[in-house]
Protein backbone atom coordinates (compact mmCIF):
# COMPACT_ATOMS: atom_id res chain seq x y z
CA UNK A 1 0.00 0.00 0.00
CA UNK A 2 0.98 3.47 -0.50
CA UNK A 3 0.70 4.71 3.33
CA UNK A 4 1.42 8.33 4.84
CA UNK A 5 3.03 8.77 8.20
CA UNK A 6 2.98 12.40 9.91
CA UNK A 7 5.54 13.08 11.86
CA UNK A 8 7.67 10.44 10.43
CA UNK A 9 11.44 11.73 11.53
CA UNK A 10 10.44 11.53 14.83
CA UNK A 11 11.14 8.60 17.45
CA UNK A 12 8.50 6.29 16.88
CA UNK A 13 7.29 7.83 13.28
CA UNK A 14 11.11 7.10 11.96
CA UNK A 15 10.85 3.67 13.22
CA UNK A 16 7.26 2.96 11.97
CA UNK A 17 8.82 4.02 8.84
CA UNK A 18 11.26 1.22 8.52
CA UNK A 19 8.75 -1.26 9.46
CA UNK A 20 6.20 -0.45 6.91
CA UNK A 21 9.19 -0.69 4.78
CA UNK A 22 10.25 -3.81 5.81
CA UNK A 23 6.96 -4.83 4.89
CA UNK A 24 7.20 -3.86 1.21
CA UNK A 25 4.62 -0.73 1.55
CA UNK A 26 5.36 2.75 -0.43
CA UNK A 27 6.29 5.02 2.64
CA UNK A 28 5.78 8.84 2.55
CA UNK A 29 7.35 10.46 5.29
CA UNK A 30 5.89 13.89 6.36
CA UNK A 31 7.38 15.94 9.10
CA UNK A 32 8.38 19.71 9.30
CA UNK A 33 11.57 18.56 11.86
CA UNK A 34 10.04 20.73 14.77
CA UNK A 35 11.76 17.63 16.96
CA UNK A 36 11.67 15.02 14.33
CA UNK A 37 15.43 15.17 13.08
CA UNK A 38 16.51 14.25 9.32
CA UNK A 39 19.39 12.32 10.76
CA UNK A 40 16.68 9.49 12.11
CA UNK A 41 15.83 8.80 8.02
CA UNK A 42 19.03 9.55 6.40
CA UNK A 43 19.68 6.08 5.77
CA UNK A 44 16.31 5.76 4.38
CA UNK A 45 16.02 8.37 1.55
CA UNK A 46 17.77 6.07 -0.81
CA UNK A 47 15.42 3.19 -0.36
CA UNK A 48 13.36 2.67 -3.73
CA UNK A 49 9.80 2.80 -1.68
CA UNK A 50 10.62 5.47 0.63
CA UNK A 51 9.63 9.37 -0.28
CA UNK A 52 9.92 12.55 2.04
CA UNK A 53 7.96 15.52 2.73
CA UNK A 54 9.29 18.55 4.18
CA UNK A 55 5.62 19.55 5.17
CA UNK A 56 3.30 21.37 8.59
CA UNK A 57 0.69 19.19 8.78
CA UNK A 58 -1.05 22.24 10.13
CA UNK A 59 -1.38 23.40 6.52
CA UNK A 60 -3.63 21.40 4.10
CA UNK A 61 -2.06 18.83 1.82
CA UNK A 62 -2.80 17.22 -1.13
CA UNK A 63 -1.79 13.70 -1.55
CA UNK A 64 -3.41 10.35 -2.19
CA UNK A 65 -2.35 7.46 0.22
CA UNK A 66 -4.13 4.28 1.41
CA UNK A 67 -3.52 4.43 5.39
CA UNK A 68 -2.56 7.37 7.45
CA UNK A 69 -0.46 7.18 10.67
CA UNK A 70 -1.03 10.60 12.29
CA UNK A 71 2.00 10.98 14.55
CA UNK A 72 3.02 14.51 14.53
CA UNK A 73 2.90 16.28 17.15
CA UNK A 74 5.48 17.33 20.01
CA UNK A 75 5.38 14.06 23.03
CA UNK A 76 7.50 15.42 25.59
CA UNK A 77 6.59 18.13 28.02
CA UNK A 78 9.76 20.05 27.39
CA UNK A 79 9.14 20.06 23.54
CA UNK A 80 5.38 20.65 23.59
CA UNK A 81 5.64 23.46 25.72
CA UNK A 82 8.21 25.02 24.37
CA UNK A 83 5.89 26.35 21.84
CA UNK A 84 2.17 25.72 23.55
CA UNK A 85 -0.11 27.58 21.10
CA UNK A 86 1.94 25.81 18.11
CA UNK A 87 1.28 22.08 20.04
CA UNK A 88 -2.57 23.10 20.28
CA UNK A 89 -2.48 24.00 16.33
CA UNK A 90 -0.88 20.27 15.10
CA UNK A 91 -3.06 18.59 17.24
CA UNK A 92 -6.68 20.20 15.94
CA UNK A 93 -5.62 21.39 12.93
CA UNK A 94 -3.14 18.82 12.17
CA UNK A 95 -5.74 16.59 12.94
CA UNK A 96 -8.49 17.77 10.43
CA UNK A 97 -5.87 18.14 7.59
CA UNK A 98 -4.97 14.10 8.04
CA UNK A 99 -9.00 13.60 8.29
CA UNK A 100 -9.21 15.84 5.16
CA UNK A 101 -6.86 13.74 3.47
CA UNK A 102 -8.83 10.24 4.63
CA UNK A 103 -12.05 11.57 3.78
CA UNK A 104 -11.20 12.73 0.51
CA UNK A 105 -8.90 9.49 -0.70
CA UNK A 106 -11.14 6.64 1.37
CA UNK A 107 -7.94 6.00 3.53
CA UNK A 108 -7.66 4.76 6.86
CA UNK A 109 -6.19 6.67 9.28
CA UNK A 110 -5.26 6.00 13.04
CA UNK A 111 -3.87 8.88 15.79
CA UNK A 112 -1.54 8.37 18.11
CA UNK A 113 -3.11 9.83 21.01
CA UNK A 114 -1.66 9.85 24.44
CA UNK A 115 -2.28 8.15 27.90
CA UNK A 116 -1.76 12.09 29.03
CA UNK A 117 -5.38 11.89 28.54
CA UNK A 118 -6.24 9.97 31.44
CA UNK A 119 -4.46 12.85 33.06
CA UNK A 120 -3.35 12.63 37.11
CA UNK A 121 -5.54 9.49 36.80
CA UNK A 122 -8.05 8.85 39.60
CA UNK A 123 -8.09 4.82 38.98
CA UNK A 124 -5.16 2.48 38.00
CA UNK A 125 -4.36 0.60 35.86
CA UNK A 126 -6.26 3.32 33.27
CA UNK A 127 -8.98 1.37 30.77
CA UNK A 128 -9.91 3.11 27.61
CA UNK A 129 -13.70 3.85 29.30
CA UNK A 130 -11.98 6.11 32.07
CA UNK A 131 -12.80 9.80 31.05
CA UNK A 132 -9.82 11.38 32.97
CA UNK A 133 -9.06 13.98 35.62
CA UNK A 134 -7.07 16.60 33.32
CA UNK A 135 -6.58 19.87 34.43
CA UNK A 136 -7.79 22.12 30.98
CA UNK A 137 -5.82 25.36 31.92
CA UNK A 138 -2.71 23.51 33.33
CA UNK A 139 0.46 23.73 31.93
CA UNK A 140 0.00 20.59 30.34
CA UNK A 141 -3.45 21.08 28.49
CA UNK A 142 -1.75 22.41 25.02
CA UNK A 143 -0.78 18.16 24.81
CA UNK A 144 -3.48 16.62 27.57
CA UNK A 145 -6.30 18.49 26.14
CA UNK A 146 -4.95 18.69 22.06
CA UNK A 147 -5.12 14.97 22.19
CA UNK A 148 -8.36 14.72 23.52
CA UNK A 149 -9.85 17.27 21.20
CA UNK A 150 -8.45 15.04 18.01
CA UNK A 151 -9.98 11.98 19.58
CA UNK A 152 -13.16 14.23 19.35
CA UNK A 153 -11.73 14.92 15.87
CA UNK A 154 -11.59 11.16 15.00
CA UNK A 155 -15.05 9.71 16.40
CA UNK A 156 -16.75 12.84 14.62
CA UNK A 157 -15.65 11.89 11.24
CA UNK A 158 -16.24 8.66 11.77
CA UNK A 159 -20.05 9.15 12.62
CA UNK A 160 -20.52 12.00 10.07
CA UNK A 161 -18.19 10.97 7.13
CA UNK A 162 -18.05 7.14 7.66
CA UNK A 163 -14.28 7.71 7.94
CA UNK A 164 -12.19 4.77 8.86
CA UNK A 165 -10.48 5.54 11.95
CA UNK A 166 -8.52 4.22 14.52
CA UNK A 167 -7.33 5.75 18.23
CA UNK A 168 -4.35 4.64 19.91
CA UNK A 169 -3.58 5.80 23.61
CA UNK A 170 0.18 5.30 23.56
CA UNK A 171 2.21 4.83 26.78
CA UNK A 172 5.77 6.23 27.87
CA UNK A 173 7.67 4.26 25.12
CA UNK A 174 11.67 4.76 24.81
CA UNK A 175 14.39 3.40 23.18
CA UNK A 176 17.69 3.88 20.48
CA UNK A 177 17.25 7.17 18.63
CA UNK A 178 15.20 8.88 20.90
CA UNK A 179 16.15 12.44 21.42
CA UNK A 180 19.39 12.79 23.98
CA UNK A 181 17.40 16.24 25.00
CA UNK A 182 13.98 15.36 24.78
CA UNK A 183 13.79 16.03 28.88
CA UNK A 184 12.24 12.68 28.84
CA UNK A 185 12.73 10.19 31.57
CA UNK A 186 14.38 8.10 30.44
CA UNK A 187 16.76 9.64 27.99
CA UNK A 188 17.75 12.08 31.16
CA UNK A 189 18.35 9.33 33.23
CA UNK A 190 20.66 7.25 30.55
CA UNK A 191 22.79 10.54 29.76
CA UNK A 192 23.04 11.77 33.14
CA UNK A 193 24.49 8.35 34.09
CA UNK A 194 26.65 8.15 30.73
CA UNK A 195 28.09 11.73 31.65
CA UNK A 196 28.68 11.31 35.09
CA UNK A 197 26.19 13.69 36.40
CA UNK A 198 23.74 13.17 39.20
CA UNK A 199 20.15 11.33 38.04
CA UNK A 200 17.36 14.31 38.69
CA UNK A 201 14.54 12.94 40.04
CA UNK A 202 11.33 15.44 40.45
CA UNK A 203 9.05 14.90 43.56
CA UNK A 204 10.26 11.98 45.78
CA UNK A 205 10.05 9.44 43.07
CA UNK A 206 7.29 7.49 43.77
CA UNK A 207 5.31 8.44 40.81
CA UNK A 208 4.64 5.50 38.58
CA UNK A 209 5.28 5.06 35.20
CA UNK A 210 4.75 1.88 32.69
CA UNK A 211 7.74 1.88 29.84
CA UNK A 212 7.20 0.00 26.71
CA UNK A 213 10.14 -0.56 24.01
CA UNK A 214 9.59 1.35 20.62
CA UNK A 215 9.80 -1.45 18.49
CA UNK A 216 6.38 -3.57 20.80
CA UNK A 217 4.67 -0.12 20.32
CA UNK A 218 5.16 0.11 16.69
CA UNK A 219 3.94 -3.68 16.31
CA UNK A 220 0.58 -2.33 18.47
CA UNK A 221 0.10 0.30 15.91
CA UNK A 222 0.50 -2.12 12.93
CA UNK A 223 -1.78 -4.36 14.07
CA UNK A 224 -4.45 -1.67 15.41
CA UNK A 225 -4.30 -0.02 11.66
CA UNK A 226 -5.02 -3.54 10.03
CA UNK A 227 -7.86 -5.28 12.47
CA UNK A 228 -11.13 -4.52 11.97
CA UNK A 229 -13.36 -5.34 15.05
CA UNK A 230 -13.16 -1.87 16.81
CA UNK A 231 -12.94 1.35 16.28
CA UNK A 232 -12.64 2.77 19.67
CA UNK A 233 -9.17 3.99 21.22
CA UNK A 234 -6.90 1.57 22.40
CA UNK A 235 -4.45 1.43 24.92
CA UNK A 236 -0.90 0.87 23.50
CA UNK A 237 1.87 0.52 26.26
CA UNK A 238 3.74 -2.63 28.91
CA UNK A 239 1.76 -2.68 32.02
CA UNK A 240 5.03 -3.47 33.59
CA UNK A 241 4.54 -0.45 36.47
CA UNK A 242 7.48 1.20 38.25
CA UNK A 243 8.60 4.05 40.04
CA UNK A 244 10.61 6.78 38.92
CA UNK A 245 12.58 6.19 41.53
CA UNK A 246 13.18 2.05 40.65
CA UNK A 247 13.93 3.17 36.88
CA UNK A 248 17.05 5.02 38.01
CA UNK A 249 18.27 2.96 40.04
CA UNK A 250 18.01 -0.14 37.54
CA UNK A 251 19.97 2.76 35.33
CA UNK A 252 22.58 3.23 37.89
CA UNK A 253 22.97 -0.92 37.26
CA UNK A 254 23.40 -1.43 34.14
CA UNK A 255 25.58 1.90 33.86
CA UNK A 256 29.52 2.50 35.12
CA UNK A 257 28.53 5.93 36.27
CA UNK A 258 29.69 8.22 39.46
CA UNK A 259 26.19 9.36 39.05
CA UNK A 260 24.04 9.96 42.43
CA UNK A 261 20.18 10.51 42.97
CA UNK A 262 19.27 13.87 43.64
CA UNK A 263 16.19 15.88 44.03
CA UNK A 264 13.86 18.24 42.76
CA UNK A 265 10.57 20.37 43.05
CA UNK A 266 7.42 17.91 40.99
CA UNK A 267 6.07 20.29 38.37
CA UNK A 268 2.85 21.46 37.86
CA UNK A 269 0.26 18.36 36.82
CA UNK A 270 2.52 15.60 36.62
CA UNK A 271 0.38 12.48 37.26
CA UNK A 272 1.45 10.32 40.04
CA UNK A 273 0.57 6.57 38.28
CA UNK A 274 0.46 5.63 34.77
CA UNK A 275 -0.49 1.92 34.00
CA UNK A 276 -2.49 0.30 31.37
CA UNK A 277 -5.08 -2.26 30.84
CA UNK A 278 -4.07 -3.62 27.79
CA UNK A 279 -6.83 -6.21 27.45
CA UNK A 280 -8.42 -5.14 24.78
CA UNK A 281 -5.21 -4.59 22.60
CA UNK A 282 -4.60 -8.58 23.51
CA UNK A 283 -8.32 -9.30 22.70
CA UNK A 284 -8.55 -6.95 19.28
CA UNK A 285 -5.04 -7.19 18.61
CA UNK A 286 -3.51 -10.22 19.99
CA UNK A 287 -0.76 -7.75 21.18
CA UNK A 288 1.10 -7.38 24.41
CA UNK A 289 4.63 -5.98 24.60
CA UNK A 290 7.51 -8.80 24.74
CA UNK A 291 10.77 -6.84 25.40
CA UNK A 292 11.80 -7.11 28.65
CA UNK A 293 12.43 -3.66 30.46
CA UNK A 294 16.42 -4.46 31.34
CA UNK A 295 16.69 -5.72 27.44
CA UNK A 296 15.35 -2.43 26.46
CA UNK A 297 17.23 -0.06 28.66
CA UNK A 298 20.39 -1.78 27.58
CA UNK A 299 20.03 -1.16 23.73
CA UNK A 300 19.09 2.35 24.61
CA UNK A 301 21.94 2.62 26.61
CA UNK A 302 24.31 1.19 23.61
CA UNK A 303 22.34 3.84 21.68
CA UNK A 304 23.48 6.73 23.15
CA UNK A 305 26.65 5.40 24.52
CA UNK A 306 27.64 5.06 20.43
CA UNK A 307 26.13 8.87 19.79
Amino acid sequence: MKILVTGGTGFIGNHLCRKLLSQNHYVICLDNNFTGSMENIQDLMTHKNFEFIRHDITEPLLIEVEQIYHLACPASPKAYQYNSIKTIKTNILGTMNALGIAKRTKARVLLTSTSEVYGDPEISPQVEEYWGNVNPIGIRSCYDEGKRVSETLMMEYYRNHQTEIRIARIFNTYGPKMDKNDGRVVSNFINQCLENKDITIYGTGNQTRSFCYVDDTVEGLIRLMNQEKTIGPINIGNPYEMTIKELAEKCLTLIDTQSKLTYKELPSDDPMKRQPDISKARKYLDWSPIVDLEDGLKKTIDYFRNN
